[in-house]
């Protein structure tokens, strides 16, 4: 079936659709991972986006249960250069097809995606319409127009969990009674706050790894009621949309820095940059693959790292002399890292967790639990 993609800039990429009739709107944007695509299509921090693929063939080792980075399909639209019908893995449950049909998200092969990606290099990630119904240029240009962008756009409320969840054992269980009855397990682990911004499973079990009960909250949720869950340590998570529009969630990190430690990861990681007085701005492209090299300042060494982010922490507009800048991006020097000379408070811009990804910097989970010992005691 014939498929438009249009850019909000009127530029015209002509495919297929191998999923049905569609029509959506998004932000095109690509990711660089060679493998990876269901924890990619997953992860909630792509709600909104519609993901091209810069690796040619998708679809060969198909679907299974357990590589999924959340409930759902997140992704607006999966954009391909070939999908791969046939797939082999031991693993394999279903084919990609079946699983982006089942979940009614469009999936669209035969575009030129060297050219597209090299597009969205030069003109930035944008707005961009999908159709099979209309193939007028010019009224899909208007489309893709009238759209939401993602400056201003709080997509937080749309992927955090509506209830508490904690997770155990590997997996999510949600809490049958308030937050106001839960109580800790009397375990001897630390007991970790984790606010939900859109977080990946793969943090949660690095959490629990670590050897950490830990409770997911809404993002909503207030520091009134983290103080009365009085955990070890708060652990902020991943997430898609504007950083700055999630002022909720910005007054109650402001609220807990110097409480308790503090981790952020990616939007948390911008969050807490916004909470401790900063500025964030969008990215031309963002940064989205497995293959990102980040500099860590402290030890001098190089990470290549998983990464899924628009938009970055502004590190000349944070003004205190306490707040160190630990990682940098050596593709443009962007910020890629935080810490606090005094407080208990770090964060990363990257997935240190991985999935997808060759590098698992496990090293940072060690960190957050050796600093909630320390501020224990």
């Amino acid at each position: 079936m014939k498929a438009l993609i249009v850019l909000e800039d009127g530029t015209i990429f002509k495919g297929r659709s191998f999923t049905g009739p569609v029509e959506t709107t998004g932000e095109i944007v690509f990711n660089t991972s060679m493998t990876g695509y269901q924890e990619i299509l997953t992860d909630p921090s792509y709600c909104g986006q519609m993901v091209t693929m810069t690796y040619p063939l998708i679809g060969n080792y198909g679907v299974n249960e357990e590589d999924v980075e959340s409930s759902r399909i997140q992704v607006s639209a999966l954009i391909v250069k070939e999908y791969q019908e046939r797939f082999s893995n031991w693993r394999s449950t279903a084919s990609l097809l079946e699983y982006l049909t089942g979940s009614r998200i469009p999936g669209i092969e035969g575009i030129d995606t060297r050219a597209l990606t090299r597009h969205i290099r030069v003109r930035g990630a944008m707005k961009a319409i999908i159709s099979t119904e209309d193939m007028d240029a010019r009224s899909l240009t208007e489309k893709a127009n009238s759209s939401q962008g993602m400056v201003g756009l709080d997509l937080v409320k749309k992927v955090s969990c509506k209830k508490p969840i904690v997770w155990s054992n590997n997996t999510p269980v949600e809490l049958k009674e308030g937050l106001e009855e839960f109580r800790w397990p009397d375990s001897g682990k630390r007991r970790v706050v984790a606010m939900d911004f859109g977080v990946k499973y793969n943090i949660l079990r690095s959490l629990e790894q670590k050897r950490c009960d830990v409770l997911l909250v809404p993002a909503t949720t207030s520091s009134e009621t983290i103080d009365a869950l009085n955990p070890d340590g708060l652990f902020l998570s991943n997430g898609p949309g504007d950083p700055a529009a999630v002022t909720y969630a910005v007054d109650t990190i402001r609220k807990q820095i110097g409480k308790r430690p503090i981790f952020g990861i990616c939007l948390g990681h911008q969050l807490i940059g916004l909470a401790l007085g900063g500025k964030t701005f969008k990215l031309k492209f963002g940064h989205r693959g497995a293959n990102q090299p980040v500099k860590d300042i402290t030890t001098g060494k190089v990470e290549i790292t998983s990464q899924n982010h628009g938009f970055c922490v502004d590190m000349d507009s944070l003004t205190d002399p306490d707040i160190e800048l630990s990682h940098i991006n050596l593709n443009d020097n962007t910020v890629e890292g935080l810490s606090h000379k005094k407080l208990p408070l770090f964060s990363v811009q990257y997935h240190p967790e991985a999935s997808p990804g060759p590098h698992d910097a496990g090293y940072l989970f060690e960190r957050f639990s050796d600093m909630i010992d320390r501020y224990k005691k």
